[in-house]
């Protein structure tokens, strides 16, 4: 009989002091996790983990990661806490944090306790005092009453050097709305969610809705192979165009089984999962896995932040979020996203360009899984070293089949390679589409670290109702409210669910983003126009300023 190891109590100030050292703190399940030594081997990428430091990584890993790596998680224990923990802002996205002198007197820290006061202190110790909020803390946090100016006036907006404040007008507008709409963050309104959604999970488990459904993957696969096996029919038979249809609706098809897998939701074995995503995603794409899902993951735990979700991060071409004006600083990429020249001329054309854009957006996955490979992003050690090296091969034997048999061997000119190649490649809009919709007409406002990952999803991502015998098209997509909620659910199994979430969603208080496919979509695109619009007026602000500036330095002269 083994005894359960005993943890000292680490105070809040104590752990802050271990994060001002460098040291990658998170909390889970009441335990003090420290992550250094697992950052190199975490097969999801090592800046999901740098986005959970400071903070109570409970609900973000019990849904993202099986039972098993839970347990492995054990290991990474250094401390216990007590009491309720009050999040941080994690180092990388500006957290500040305050080492810990070596006569500081511990005895009396009591650690966080749940009033107003900690909540506005824990923000602002740990990261730099922000001119968009902390000027006018006591307004956003207002719930009711509060006046909004038009966000198209520039009038109310005071000169500045580069007309900066007329986009801190919008965040604060934007902030306030947000905090309007949706629960208070209070401390026992956001852990009364967090417990009702905990409580969720365990009925969804009791329901069995995590047991794969493999019969529907049986109709999954047939529904491939037909496809894979018209490709390389009519292209025998010289029907380019119609072979090209049926590969680009392979390819559109394939993509959500390697979400799937990607999410271990086909046999819940991360091995055996990971070769069935590789396969698919590589053998038969040729787009790499372990990109995505080390940009996956970054976007299931910092949904539609514009400078930290890649999902989102599409400048110079499109901006879903006047903040993206800023020239904002991609945490993931880890360059400045410029809104430059090429930008300016293309975000006023975006709510018209989207659609050309997204036709050829593979092409720009390619270059993504290519840079991922070739440089070798992903883990060099630990569980998921060898993903890399099979990936490769996976997209010798996709460049092989396709590059050389399809495109080279069986087309005989250059012009109708080209129309192969394009038509096979646009057919696959339809998947692009899909995912942006979930997000880009969704929340991108920052409510500060005490909002719990429940309320958060729901903010920032929405549903789109269809009829259950278009699903096979939506590939589950079309519920990503319940899959950014509980990623490792099998999507055959989401629709069942749907019900249960939006019965949370009523008990909790928290809006249901729910839309018809065409109506999403114009919700998008007007999402993209008031962002065109915005970039206009800033353009106009600017221009006031500078020949302000010119009036000024003539008079000088």
């Amino acid at each position: 009989m083994t005894t359960e190891k005993k943890y000292q109590v680490l105070s809040r100030r104590e752990i802050e002091g271990m994060i001002a050292e460098g040291r990658n703190i998170f909390i889970l399940d009441q335990y003090v996790i420290k992550a250094d030594h697992w950052l190199q081997y975490h097969p999801g990428g090592y800046k999901a983990i740098l986005h959970m430091v400071g903070r109570d990584a409970t609900d973000e890993v019990t849904v993202l990661h099986s039972p098993e790596a839970r347990q492995r998680m054990n290991h990474y224990r250094v401390g216990r806490i007590e009491g309720r923990w009050t999040n941080f802002i994690p180092p990388i996205q500006g957290g500040k944090f305050r080492p810990l002198p070596d006569d500081e007197d511990l005895e009396n820290d009591d650690g966080p306790c749940d009033t107003a006061s900690t909540e506005t202190s824990s923000v602002l110790s740990s990261r730099d005092p922000s001119p968009v909020f902390d000027n006018a803390e006591a307004t956003v946090r207002k719930r009711h009453g509060v006046s909004s100016a038009s966000t198209s006036s520039v009038s109310s907006v005071d000169p500045d050097e580069d007309g900066m404040s007329y986009l801190d007008t919008i965040t604060k507008e934007k902030t306030t709305l947000d905090l309007e709409k949706y629960p208070s963050l209070d401390f026992g309104t956001q852990d009364t969610i967090v417990a009702k959604y905990r409580d969720l999970h365990q009925h969804i488990k009791a329901e069995g809705l995590y047991q794969c459904n493999y019969g529907a993957y049986a109709i999954e696969v047939t529904r491939y192979s037909i496809l894979f096996s018209l490709t390389f029919l009519f292209l025998h038979w010289g029907w380019y165009v119609s072979s090209a249809v049926c590969l680009g609706a392979f390819w559109h098809q394939l993509v959500f089984s390697a979400h799937d897998a990607g999410h271990m939701g086909i046999t819940h074995d991360f091995h055996k999962d990971t070769v069935i995503g590789i396969i698919i995603a590589d053998f038969f794409g040729g787009l790499s896995l372990g990109w995505w899902k080390m940009n996956h993951n970054v976007h299931h735990v910092v949904t539609n932040a514009p400078e930290h979700d890649p999902d989102i991060e599409h400048m110079p071409f499109l901006a879903v979020s006047h903040r993206l004006l800023q020239s904002l600083r991609s945490t993931y990429y880890d360059r400045v996203m410029e809104y430059d020249a090429v930008a300016k001329f293309t975000l006023r054309i975006q709510a018209y360009s989207y659609y050309i854009l997204l036709l050829v957006g593979r092409l720009n996955l390619y270059r993504l899984s290519w840079d991922y490979l070739i440089m070798g992003r992903g883990p060099q050690k630990g569980p998921a070293w060898w993903h890399r090296w099979l990936e490769i091969a996976g997209q010798v034997v996709f460049w092989t089949w396709f590059g050389y048999g399809v495109m080279y061997k069986s087309i005989p000119n250059n012009w109708d390679r080209f129309v192969f190649f394009m038509i096979s490649h646009m057919v696959t809009m339809p998947v692009h589409a899909q995912i942006c919709l979930s997000h880009f007409a969704m929340s991108t406002s920052d409510l500060g670290p005490h909002e719990s990952f429940p309320q958060k999803m729901l903010r920032t991502t929405m549903d789109i109702d269809c009829p259950q015998w278009l699903d096979f098209f939506h590939g589950g997509l079309q519920f990503q409210v319940i899959h950014h909620l509980y990623p490792r659910i099998p999507r055959h199994n989401l629709r069942r669910t749907q019900k249960l979430v939006q019965d949370f969603c009523n008990e909790v208080g928290i809006p249901y983003a729910l839309y018809g496919f065409v109506d999403g979509n114009k919700q998008v695109v007007g999402t993209l126009a008031e962002v065109s619009r915005q970039a206009a007026i800033l353009a106009k602000c600017q221009k006031v300023i500078s020949e302000n500036d010119e009036l000024l330095h003539g008079h000088d002269h």
